[in-house]
């Protein structure tokens, strides 16, 4: 055979895979920011996410699907199938001189909108990028021929902050302001979910009208529902007073209860030990405080529910729906600094106010770090896993992953069990387009769409010192500067109970697989990143 034919062979595989009469799919990603694994509806969660949910229901849903445990990180790895190292984001934004912390994903490469706009796609973007905030960095640089949002992070739904403003494509168009306008709407309120909406379905509108022999590739990035708590008044009205007298403990094992129904986990895991006060040893006022919080809470991700539904309408009405492949998942979980809130952090120096019910109007369009749902509802959003945002035990590092894809799909409604990560949404997408897979390190979904893959996989995390490595059912994990622990995670996936010194062979081999890996993708030990910095250009 020669080296030509070996070269269309590799080339025409994955259309092979979908069929000769199949054109390339539309492609919509929609990523959540700071969600827990069980916060939507179809994971076992009491909000109401009933366009996720249906979703749900005519696809699939991933039970061991995994991010970075961090922002950057994950949406570094989603654009490049690249764990984040290799891609230049081995922690934010801040270059610290190392090629695997960047700041940035590194020039030389390929970002999956490059890839797709290549392939023919028309490629769009709103929400929130993170990965850099110099031109050549931007959205529109790296691949994508629209884009709506901030180069850097939000933290905020109803203004923008100062070091945050929103680009059109590469113009500014909204610096930093208390009362921005919503350019397409100005009679609306500018939300930062329902504005992201509303410029993905103008660049949706543009795509069908002005190029409508493209398929498009769609990046969602929500802000929704990280901090701080800003919802619409409609939204939390519909939640505002349900959690007062259930709490956290109840709500925890009502939703262990569903997602052992649900097939999402096993009964042989226990559900993980809170780690906050029991409910019901707090007053009735700090109950309604907590009410509250979480009410906002939910009326943001029920928000942000309603928005995607708004796309999916778009994508029906244009006759596109059924041909598109449709992925959601979250960037990592839920942070668990501070019991009910932030206020040990900033209110007690004066940065913020307390966020009580009384002061509601000070603290409820403040951005910022200034409200944030608590650890306590962290540990009801993570559940059943332990540990939060940037730890790599399951609580941070496990995500939904919802995939629709109505003209592909034909086990609808089910679940997926096979342990994958955001490393393989980029080979994924361009195995459905039909383009070739350059130089990724995650792995195509494909032929897991279709079955389970009982293969073992490997899969290595690691942030700011937090570590681990799964191979097979076996996942070692440690925090930074802590022990390994090991778990078996076929038995005790919620990492209860450590086997590391009942099997010390197993450890050594999977900590040996850990350290070759951080060698290779330029992962250093956290005390001695923290303390770089990129050093600056000599004066000439």
């Amino acid at each position: 055979m020669s080296k030509t034919h070996l070269f269309l062979i590799i080339l025409l595989t994955p259309l092979l895979l979908l069929g000769a009469d199949q054109k390339q799919p539309n492609i919509v990603v929609i990523m959540a920011d700071d969600a827990g694994f069980s916060d939507f509806g179809c994971y076992g969660g009491e909000i109401e996410t009933p366009v996720l949910d249906k979703l749900a229901a005519n696809g699939l849903r991933f039970s061991q699907f995994y991010n970075t445990g961090r922002c950057c990180p994950s949406r570094a790895t989603l654009l490049t199938g690249l764990y984040p190292h290799r891609a230049g984001m081995g922690h934010m934004t801040r270059d610290r001189g190392l090629p695997s912390y960047s700041g940035t994903i590194l020039p030389n490469v390929p970002t999956l909108a490059e890839q797709l706009r290549q392939g023919g796609y028309r490629t769009m973007m709103t929400g929130k990028w993170h990965l850099g905030t110099e031109p050549k960095q931007s959205p529109i640089a790296r691949g994508f021929d629209r884009f709506y949002g901030t180069r850097n992070f939000i933290d905020s739904y109803f203004t923008v902050l100062e070091h945050c403003p929103v680009f059109l494509d590469d113009k500014i168009v909204l610096p930093g302001t208390e009362t921005p306008v919503n350019h397409l709407h100005p009679d609306q309120e500018w939300y930062t979910t329902d504005v992201f909406t509303d410029y993905a379905l103008h660049f949706m509108d543009e795509a069908f009208t002005k190029h409508a022999d493209q398929p498009i590739f769609l990046y969602v990035a929500h802000n929704a529902p990280h901090f701080p708590l800003h919802a619409r008044e409609e939204d939390t009205k519909k939640y505002r007073g349900k959690f007062r007298d259930i709490g956290w403990d109840k709500l925890r094992a009502e939703r262990y209860r569903r997602m052992v129904q649900m097939g999402l986990i096993k009964k042989d895991w226990p559900l993980s030990p809170s780690d906050v006060p029991q409910w019901e040893t707090y007053d009735a006022k700090l109950r309604d405080e907590l009410d509250l919080k979480m009410a906002l809470y939910s009326a943001i991700i029920d928000r942000m529910d309603q928005n995607i539904g708004r796309i999916i309408a778009k994508l029906k009405t244009a006759g596109r729906l059924d041909n598109t492949l449709f992925l959601f998942m979250v960037d990592n979980g839920v942070p668990g600094t501070g019991v009910h809130d932030w206020r040990g952090l900033f209110a007690k120096n004066g940065r913020h106010p307390e966020t009580r019910v009384d002061n509601y109007a000070e603290w409820g369009r403040r951005g910022g770090w200034s409200s944030s749902s608590g650890r306590g509802w962290a540990n009801l959003s993570n559940a059943p896993f332990r540990m939060y945002k940037r730890y790599t035990h399951e609580g941070g590092v496990a995500t939904p992953l919802i995939v629709h894809w109505p003209a592909r799909l034909k086990d609808k409604g089910t679940l997926r069990h096979t342990p994958s990560h955001l490393i393989d949404i980029a080979p994924t997408c361009l195995a459905a387009a039909g383009l070739p897979l350059k130089n990724m390190e995650g792995e195509n979904l494909l032929p897991v769409f279709a079955k389970d893959n009982a293969r073992p996989r490997t899969l290595f995390w690691e942030h700011e010192g937090n570590r681990a490595v799964r191979r097979g059912d076996f996942k070692l994990v440690a925090l930074h500067n802590a022990p390994w622990e090991l778990y078996n995670m076929a038995r005790d996936r919620s990492e209860l109970r450590d086997l590391s010194k009942a099997m010390p062979q197993k450890a050594a081999a999977l900590q040996k697989l850990y350290e070759g890996w951080a060698s290779h993708v330029g992962a250093k030990p956290w005390d001695e990143v923290s303390k770089m910095r990129k050093p600056k250009p000599k004066k000439k």
